[in-house]
């Protein structure tokens, strides 16, 4: 019999946490063959990336992995062979005590948070006692051979080069949307958290030469769009242009979908954890809008990624790139900052690409996680 798979989420106020581990937990299931459940205790947050879910379903059953609603009141339930605590969630305590009473150990996993901090590699694959009888391993995704990996399907890269390589299979996905750029335009996407340098932006393109077709699916920068208007923000579809800017508002996507967007734009402007990641295989170039933490320790994981990220590029190009990423995460000009890219466009479609295939020779998240079990038992 093959081993079963717990994972847990917690959301906490976006949708990386729900991202992350749904998108684990379909890989288990659909390339291990694992018998996978995931946790979650806010449906409605799952909800929004599988339309399909019910979310007033106490247990459902979607593309092969069993998803359950993480209530207060934890139900008698088996424990798993393997226990993933995503993002460092407490497990409920009738969990812990069942899986300390396991006649053979489970293996327990806190699965962090994405950085390129240097002491990742150094804390990757650490073990903690918990103090109940139970040992649990840290494990970090990551950028380097001495980490986790990144989360990536096995059909991924295929399935986001034949919409590249193909512009009719990419016209009829923007179509499907409701997305028709005219000949000419670049195609930009934009989810980001609240920015007061979206309006800065916003201007830059309207007086660009070059015309722009910026898509925004709806999320919390749709109020500084919105304040960049002066006026209700339209509806969704609906086409609004400022100069050399049309503008156009799209429902919130389900995963797939989102995917098959940043491989159709030119740009991607994103944020958190998992469009981030998802727009790294987009293979264009991205802008990252990083989640604030205190004492501004998210700056410092801005930086760690840049260095490793623009470690081959070009030094006019990573100049570039690095004062764009700063400006837009740090309140500085960000309208400067774009114009001073105009140069290098080229050289960073060819960075971007070169980027994602390196990424992609390294094994993926989820087979680092199977390959780790194995290695344990």
């Amino acid at each position: 019999m093959s081993a079963t798979w717990d994972i847990f989420c917690k959301v906490v106020d976006n949708f990386g946490d729900i991202g992350v581990t749904w998108r684990l937990a379909r890989q288990l299931a659909d390339e291990h063959a694992l018998s996978v459940r995931l946790w979650v205790d806010d449906p409605r947050a799952f909800g929004r990336l599988c339309p399909r879910a019910d979310v007033t379903a106490a247990v459902q059953h979607l593309e092969g992995v069993t998803v359950c609603r993480w209530e207060d009141t934890w139900p008698a339930t088996d424990t798993a062979d393997v226990v993933i605590a995503a993002f460092g969630c407490r497990l409920p305590p009738a969990y812990l005590d069942a899986l300390s009473a396991r006649p053979v150990s489970a293996l327990l996993i806190n699965l962090e948070y994405l950085s390129a901090e240097p002491w990742v590699e150094g804390c990757h694959g650490l073990w903690s006692p918990q103090g109940n009888g139970l040992r649990m391993l840290f494990f970090f995704p990551g950028f380097t051979a001495k980490t986790g990996g990144l989360l990536r399907e096995a059909t991924l890269l295929t399935r986001r080069q034949a919409l590249q390589d193909e512009a009719s299979v990419r016209e009829a996905f923007l179509a499907r949307l409701g997305i028709h750029p005219a000949p000419g335009a670049r195609l930009l996407s934009l989810f980001a958290y609240e920015n007061p340098q979206v309006g800065n932006w916003l201007t830059t393109l309207a007086e660009d030469a070059q015309p722009s077709h910026l898509l925004v699916p709806e999320g919390r920068v749709i109020g500084d769009v919105q304040a960049w208007l002066g006026a209700s923000i339209p509806e969704a579809g609906q086409l609004v242009v400022r100069g050399s800017l049309t503008l156009q508002v799209l429902p919130f996507l389900s995963q797939d979908d989102y995917d098959r967007l940043l491989w159709s734009c030119d740009f991607n402007a994103v944020r958190g954890e998992d469009s981030f990641v998802r727009a790294q295989w987009a293979a264009r170039p991205l802008l990252w809008h990083i989640y604030v933490q205190e004492e501004q320790a998210h700056l410092d994981k801005l930086e760690a990624f840049l260095a490793q990220y623009l470690e081959e590029a070009p030094a006019p190009l990573a100049e570039a790139v690095a004062n764009l990423w700063r400006a837009w995460n740090i309140n500085q000009d960000m309208g400067q900052a774009w114009r001073q890219l105009s140069p290098h466009w080229d050289a960073w479609r060819a960075h971007a690409r070169q980027w994602s295939a390196a990424q992609a020779a390294r094994p993926d998240l989820a087979m680092a996680l199977v390959q780790f079990y194995r290695n344990w038992l």
